[in-house]
């Protein structure tokens, strides 16, 4: 009977025990604690679509962790995530507070827990999708071989509400180096460009780390790529419009003087400086898709260059043969003698064969405004002061 009473006090004590503040049954049996009991891991094992603004954390109550490893897998690439141990050994964070989005996360914790005894802990969770993305397009092409007058342009396909967070996540280098300042025009269009042309053969590289940037509430960027493109010779013609000419110089020596016809009294030339975007053999013009009338409508115009989104071009012109060096007749363009079907033969031919997009072609004496700075590559027509105060991180 005493035995028989003692046996059920044991039991009873060691019951008590399991909600008493102690191991509980487990460690009256000797048996260790469970893993997540040792390890305690946020976000929880399994969760999906955790905020990226949740702290990833794992800690022990007592004892100390002797290794966590973090594995981020995004877009079927696995790369680690660098963090560190407490000085006390309670606690592992990551080195950068911010979770990926669109990623699953691998968490393996070993710790040693009060007693001494190892736990081991293995646990998953993926971050939240989101539904909206915004990406830049970028100009020139990774890759390419551009003009001195090339300006880095970000062409977002959304506004950007928070231009900080997005200019902070966009680096532009040189090599050799020098200053390259940003600027905004308006919310959906970011620039870089050093305050002179570039010098030949500089190698520009340009760095986007836009992935997960919040753009705007809910927005979220996409792209996470490096490209670079290099500086070719310098070519910088100038037009004068009053004189019929153009001067082109490569390397700052004088290469050609070539006749030119520019915008007639009623449809100016833009004057300052503009920059090649585009290089056609032979494109198509209608003045209907430029603001005019039904004036014009020319399936093959040869050698065009693009100098501004609004639709000027400098290209061959074989309708007006004698216009060229004698009068102005264009609708704002710069036209060169040329050929139907085109011909390197020809003034325009030759120089659309010397030219690179970057190029820059400069207009003097047009009885007209200067092109406005983000109507193409046009920021080389705002002084430097004020294109830095264009940027919004000071």
């Amino acid at each position: 009977m005493g035995a028989a009473l003692a046996a059920v006090l044991t039991w009873a004590g060691l019951l008590a025990g399991c909600t008493s503040g102690g191991g509980g049954i487990d460690e009256a049996l000797g048996r260790p604690p469970a893993p997540e009991d040792v390890i305690r891991i946020v976000p929880d094992d399994q969760t999906k679509g955790v905020s990226p603004e949740e702290k990833l954390r794992v800690r022990v109550p007592s004892g100390r962790l002797e290794s966590v490893k973090v594995v981020k897998s995004q877009d079927a690439q696995e790369s680690p995530v660098p963090g560190h141990i407490s000085d006390d050994g309670l606690r592992w964070e990551p080195d950068e507070e911010k979770l990926a989005l669109a990623a699953k996360y691998t968490v393996d914790a070993v710790a040693l827990d009060g007693h001494g005894r190892r736990s081991a802990r293995h646990t998953t969770f993926t971050t939240y999708v989101p539904e909206e993305r915004f990406i830049g397009y970028v100009t020139p092409e990774n890759r390419s071989t551009v003009g001195t007058g090339m300006i880095v342009s970000l062409e977002f396909n959304r506004e950007i509400e928070d231009r900080a967070a997005v200019e902070r996540a966009v680096h532009v280098t040189a090599k050799p180096p020098v200053e390259i300042r940003p600027h905004w025009f308006a919310k959906g269009r970011l620039d870089f460009r050093p305050e002179q042309y570039w010098k030949p053969g500089t190698r520009v590289t340009v760095s986007l780390r836009l992935r997960d940037v919040e753009g705007a509430p809910g927005v979220y960027g996409l792209q996470y790529k490096t490209f670079s493109f290099t500086v070719g010779r310098s070519q910088v013609s100038l037009v004068d419009a009053a004189e019929h000419t153009m001067q082109v110089r490569r390397d700052g020596e004088l290469l050609a003087t070539v006749p030119i016809t520019a915008g007639a009294p009623k449809t100016t030339t833009y004057n300052g400086r503009m920059v090649v975007t585009e290089m056609l053999e032979v494109t198509r013009m209608n003045s209907r898709t430029v603001g005019f009338g039904g004036e014009y409508d020319i399936p093959d115009v040869p050698h065009a260059l693009r100098l501004t989104d609004s639709g000027t071009f400098l290209h061959g012109n074989y309708w007006a043969p004698n216009a060229p060096g004698k009068v102005n007749v264009s609708h704002g363009c710069v036209g060169l003698r040329d050929v139907k079907g085109g011909s390197s033969d020809t003034p325009a031919g030759w120089f659309f064969d010397r030219s690179l997009i970057g190029d820059v072609v400069e207009v003097v004496h047009s009885n007209d405004k200067k092109v406005a700075p983000d109507n193409g590559l046009g920021g080389w027509n705002m002084g430097w002061k004020e294109w830095k105060a264009g940027s919004v991180v000071k």
